[in-house]
């Protein structure tokens, strides 16, 4: 995707920073409460950074916009998604508000579909110390990421499974070839690239069901054949069920997790859970042109508008559509800002002084955000 720069007259001569648009969808429930405080830190971001711009652009989508227009991702904002240079989409989906046979409403699904956005990015991340539900996390920490196939799998049939009258019903599980080899390259370059960075040794495991499904053995079998165009790291391979296990019992063994839509989705959930809380978990569905960015918790109606939403999931998400689009582009100033969000983000939730109801708090929705950049501002002028 291109990068647009303003007049060079709004710069007085001097090259403009580069622009990115970013297409914004503020969801359901709590959505438009954690995404108001996020596009609000990013603007001082990129302000403070004053290499990069970055161009908000709201578009309607979600449950809400079902129910009020019959339609949940309508043509017009799924255009400006495929046309912007990122996409930022905070929590959609209400419980009452279901297509009529049955399911829930569910646009990001869509825009993983009609985008190509094969890659699921799920970071699962501990400093020790930092407090987990996982005692072994007190001590030592852990730090991985899962790949969540996003187009394919058990969700290869959304919207197309057969119910038989009131006897039988079906679903489709797809693993093909083409996506499956650009799924395995991106995780293995991934890994190299946390190896670069010394935030993992350069490992990844292919997780599935390969001793009971031909799907599944197909799966692992092109991940051993791309394994070989990548030697300098390591491949290993795991049943899910023992992942679950060790995801409990030995987090710090991964580095990084590639792997089927449905087992991703189960797995996302479980690293949520030994970090602590489903808010303080991010996520990318990413793909060869575009990249959307939301956290992987869901509406919660039942405390919209009260001020009690997390929005460190959906702040962390930011930080990642920042670290992408300065991998994309070559900008490295965003990923030194991505750096300083995240570790800003750290710094709160490490003091455990603001904290939202979810983490054991009492702050609201706005105050942690506020701590965040805060905290944000004072790496800037430390490093300065």
């Amino acid at each position: 995707m291109s990068v647009s720069n303003p007049p060079s007259g709004s710069t007085n001569g001097r090259n403009a920073p580069p622009r990115f648009t970013v297409a914004v969808f503020e969801g359901d429930g709590i959505g438009p409460e954690i995404m108001a405080p996020t596009v609000e830190l990013l603007s001082e971001v990129a302000a403070a950074s004053g290499a990069f711009a970055l161009d908000f652009t709201s578009v309607p989508a979600g449950a809400g916009h079902y129910r009020d227009h019959g339609v949940s991702l309508p043509k017009e904002s799924l255009e400006i998604a495929r046309n912007a240079d990122a996409i930022l989409l905070s929590a959609m989906g209400l419980p009452e508000v279901r297509y009529p046979d049955g399911t829930e409403i569910s646009p990001q699904i869509e825009l993983r579909m009609e985008l190509g956005l094969f890659a699921g990015v799920r970071p699962v991340l501990i400093h020790p110390g930092q407090g987990s539900p996982l005692k072994v996390a007190e001590k030592k920490g852990f730090d991985f990421v899962i790949i969540r196939e996003s187009t394919e799998g058990l969700f290869a049939s959304h919207g197309k499974g057969r119910v038989n009258g009131d006897q039988s019903a079906e679903e489709t599980l797809v693993i093909t070839r083409e996506v499956s080899e650009k799924l395995f390259e991106f995780a293995f370059n991934l890994a190299r690239r946390r190896k670069e960075t010394g935030k993992g040794p350069g490992k990844v495991h292919c997780v599935d069901k390969a001793n009971v499904f031909q799907a599944f053995a197909f799966f692992r079998k092109i991940f051993h054949e791309v394994a070989e165009r990548h030697t300098d790291i390591e491949a290993q391979t795991a049943y899910v069920d023992a992942t679950a296990l060790w995801m409990v019992q030995r987090p710090e063994m991964f580095d990084v997790m590639v792997t089927e839509n449905m087992f991703g989705d189960i797995l996302s959930d479980l690293g949520a859970g030994i970090m602590g809380s489903l808010g303080l978990a991010p996520s990318a569905d990413i793909g060869l042109d575009s990249a959307v960015f939301q956290p992987c918790h869901g509406s919660a109606p039942d405390i919209a508008g009260k001020g009690l939403a997390n929005p460190l999931a959906m702040i962390l998400s930011a930080s990642m559509m920042l670290e992408w689009l300065g991998h994309e582009h070559g900008v490295s100033e965003m990923l030194d800002a991505s750096e300083r969000v995240t570790a800003a983000v750290n710094d709160v939730i490490g003091e455990g002084r603001i904290m939202t109801p979810d983490l054991g708090g009492s702050a609201n929705t706005d105050a942690v955000a506020g701590a965040v950049l805060e905290a944000f501002n004072r790496r800037l002028k430390a490093a300065a």
